[in-house]
């Protein structure tokens, strides 16, 4: 009697193992795709030693005539930091000709101090509500400004901190385009733009160096939105990442 007995305990154990691998085993995805490492085309040509074209990867400007009471960027108006670009790229905003004349004209529907009038969405005025947050790391909040460029369908996104040993306004990101989307995650400014590729965009990332003491383009990629739709009546320019070059597409 007792062969019988462990021939069915065996097969009892061999249910109950068969049950856990059913439930927790690991099974086969199939053939892998064969790694292809990269190819280097034309190992002949000499490394440049310098860039063909200036991107503005370092573009970072104190910005004049706007005081920073006790250091703290949340006693700038947003309004005069504006007026201060304007006044320090004349070419851009001023006369009949200037890209963003309109923009001018507009500023003066802005509150000089206070929430009234900070939002274009609401008034005339072209200057979005600004957002607070420390993107360099030291502890303070920094500035994340918006405004719109008109008459052209174009706005405008800055970044500014405080110098602490000389509470200077300094921008540390411009950057000029068609925009669908602005967020702010950790220490990145990302930059969301219309494609003309229909189901597609543009995502520009800025990342915090503190090497440079500027926000740097670390991303710059095409991807899918996952939701096709018709070519956007204005694309995005793809602007040189600078205050001045969103004329010019990359």
């Amino acid at each position: 009697m007792r062969a019988p007995c462990r021939a069915a305990a065996v097969a009892l154990l061999s249910a109950a193992a068969v049950g856990c691998g059913d439930t927790g085993g690991l099974r086969g995805a199939g053939a892998a795709p064969t790694a292809v490492s990269p190819a280097r085309l034309w190992p002949e040509l000499p490394p440049a030693s310098s860039p063909a074209f200036d991107l503005g990867e370092v573009d970072t400007e104190v910005v004049e005539g706007v005081a920073v009471p006790g250091g703290d960027i949340r006693a700038v108006d947003p309004a005069a930091v504006v007026r201060a670009e304007i006044t320090a790229h004349p070419e851009e905003y001023r006369g009949d000709r200037a890209p963003y004349r309109e923009t001018v004209r507009r500023m003066g529907d802005c509150a000089g101090g206070g929430e009234d009038g900070r939002d274009g969405a609401t008034t005339g005025c072209p200057l979005l509500a600004p957002y607070y947050r420390d993107l360099t790391g030291d502890g303070r909040d920094d500035l994340t400004l918006g405004f719109r460029l008109l008459p052209e369908d174009l706005t405008a996104v800055r970044v500014y901190t405080v110098d602490g040993d000389r509470h200077r306004l300094t921008r540390v990101m411009a950057y000029d385009d068609a925009l669908s989307g602005v967020e702010l995650a950790g220490r990145s400014v990302i930059v969301r733009s219309p494609s003309e590729v229909a189901g597609y965009e543009y995502r520009l990332q800025w990342t915090w160096d503190p090497d440079q003491r500027a926000m740097l383009l670390t991303h710059d990629e095409m991807l899918r939105t996952g939701h096709p739709r018709s070519t956007p009546s204005t694309p995005s320019t793809r602007p040189a990442p600078s205050a001045t070059s969103s004329a010019d597409a990359r």
